[in-house]
This record gives structure tokens, C-alpha cells and sequence, in this order.
């Protein structure tokens, strides 16, 4: 009989402590900003949900605005397990890529087909979230935004680049401190060698 994670073996023997299955951890990490022209591109956009044992329905609305454009446009809209395009720039070319085969949403993220230097823009993601208590309901909302940069290549960024320098200099540097410290452990031992000698004689 199993009753609240614990196994029964039998009413005259202990309980048997059975491990319970473990849910994946939500973490808010921020989207990438530079994209590869030709290649995919994910626009990430994570909103966690603080209390995973309250029930909730969430829909994510997510907008475009180029820099030439004054005022941003929605271009994708996931709600009901189902994802519609809403601008025709944008037709077979963006994917839902979020959680999926549930409602109570968390990760809206939408994955770019065929980047084009057109897609450089602000996207804003718009997450609406309704949480559903015993005897009432709260809506949460979150607001994800994203400047895009479309390049023909990718480019290391300057902390990528430090800290590949670094670490070759320490590296350098431990070896440096290892013959240092060899060539006084040989010292040593050969004075003491000299010293055994001499005074054998």
C-alpha cells in the first residue's frame, strides 16, 4: 500500500521511505540579443511561476518594432496550447519553442526561422498569467523585452575574450612556479646528497 511516500511492506515491519519524483527548477535567464542572418534564432522569455502547487493558465503575446517603425505590432500569440502568427512578415517563419502540452506556462520563448537583417528590432514579450485559488483569482502579469542585432557572424565579446587570455596566463604562470619550485627541490636534495657524502668520507 502506498500512502503519502511511504511504502508498507507489511503491518509488522517497518515503513519503507520511497523517493518522490523531482520537478525541474524554473530560472528567468535572459535571452541572447545577437543573431545570425540565414541561421535560427531563439527569442527567449521565461516568466516562473513563484508557487508551483497553485493551479494557473497563462498566454504570451509577443510584439516587434523595427527602428524605423514609431509604434511596435504584435507578430505571435500563444494561448490554449495553440500559437498563431499575427504578422505576415513573419509567415512560416516563427515556431512556438515554450513550454509545451500544458497551460500553466513558464517558458514563452518563440525560436526565428531564416533570420534576415529585417528582424533587427525590439521585441517585447507580454506574459498573462491567471492564478486560481480556492475561492478566488489573481492575474500576474511580466514584461520581457529583447533588442535584436542581426550579423553576418557571430562576434566574441570582450569578457569572452579576457577571460581566454587568463587563462592561458595562468596557466603559463603555474607552469612558470612549477619548474621554479622543481629546480629548488633539486637543489636541495643535492646539497643534502653532498652533505651525506662528505661526511661519510
Amino acid at each position: 500500500e502506498e500512502e503519502e511516500g511511504l511504502l508498507w511492506s507489511s503491518p509488522l515491519t517497518p515503513p519503507l521511505f520511497a523517493a518522490r519524483v523531482c520537478g525541474g527548477a524554473c530560472v528567468e535567464v535572459d535571452s541572447d540579443t545577437e543573431a545570425v542572418v540565414g541561421d535560427g534564432f531563439q527569442l527567449g522569455c521565461i516568466y516562473c511561476k513563484m508557487r508551483g502547487e497553485v493551479r494557473a493558465k497563462a498566454s504570451v503575446d509577443w510584439y516587434y518594432r523595427s527602428s524605423d517603425e514609431p509604434e511596435k505590432g504584435e507578430i505571435y500569440r500563444y494561448q490554449n496550447q495553440r500559437g498563431e502568427i499575427m504578422d505576415p512578415r513573419f509567415e512560416d517563419r516563427l515556431a512556438w519553442n515554450g513550454s509545451k502540452g500544458t497551460d500553466d506556462l513558464q517558458d514563452g520563448s518563440i525560436y526565428i526561422l531564416n533570420v534576415t537583417y529585417n528582424d533587427t528590432g525590439t521585441y517585447t514579450c507580454y506574459f498573462t498569467r491567471t492564478l486560481t485559488y480556492n475561492y478566488y483569482e489573481v492575474q500576474a502579469n511580466n514584461t520581457k523585452t529583447v533588442q535584436l542585432n542581426v550579423v553576418s557572424r557571430l562576434t566574441r565579446g570582450m569578457a569572452s575574450i579576457l577571460s581566454e587570455v587568463m587563462m592561458y596566463v595562468s596557466i603559463v604562470g603555474l607552469q612558470f612556479w612549477l619548474l621554479v619550485e622543481m629546480i629548488y627541490c633539486y637543489r636541495k636534495i643535492a646539497a643534502a646528497g653532498e652533505e651525506a657524502l662528505r661526511e661519510s668520507e
